[in-house]
């Protein structure tokens, strides 16, 4: 009796175990990078970096893969979340890849720093959803010296 019940707990175990991977392994994965988005021919145009003066464009270039296969989720509809003077502003990103550039398989969204924008950091998630409702986030690390900062 006392084996059969070790049994059907490690079963039950067992299958809780494997229910949770499966759950845990639905949320999409949502990484990209920051940079200075000037126009096409400037010649900082796409440096990655984290500080920004007032009036520049900061540039999200971000990429979604389904957590099962690691492939790109073509469905997922990305947004950023800027959060700076006491207000949240989301910008929609779009996809990037064209007919001419298909190589560019990932999503961006650009944002003038404002005149107004108070010197010091800006906090900002990037969000992602797919067709199947699946979600995803993506949060920059949290040291100091690497979130994004406006500068005078």
């Amino acid at each position: 009796m006392r084996r059969r019940w070790t049994l059907t707990t490690l079963a039950l175990l067992a299958a809780s175990a494997t229910i949770g991977f499966a759950q845990s392994g639905t949320k999409l994965i949502v990484y990209g990078d920051m940079a200075l988005f000037q126009p096409p021919g400037h010649p900082e145009n796409c440096i990655l970096r984290n500080r920004f003066k007032r009036g520049e464009p900061v540039g999200w270039r971000m990429f979604v893969a389904d957590p099962q296969t690691g492939n790109r989720e073509e469905s997922a509809q990305l947004v950023v979340h800027v959060n700076y003077a006491g207000k949240t502003l989301d910008i929609p990103m779009r996809y990037r890849a064209t007919a001419a550039q298909p190589e560019r398989q990932f999503w961006v969204a650009k944002w003038i720093v404002p005149q107004d924008a108070p010197v010091g950091i800006v906090r900002y998630t990037v969000t992602a959803t797919d067709k199947n409702g699946r979600t995803g986030e993506f949060k920059p690390f949290e040291v100091k010296a690497s979130q994004l900062t406006i500068v005078e």
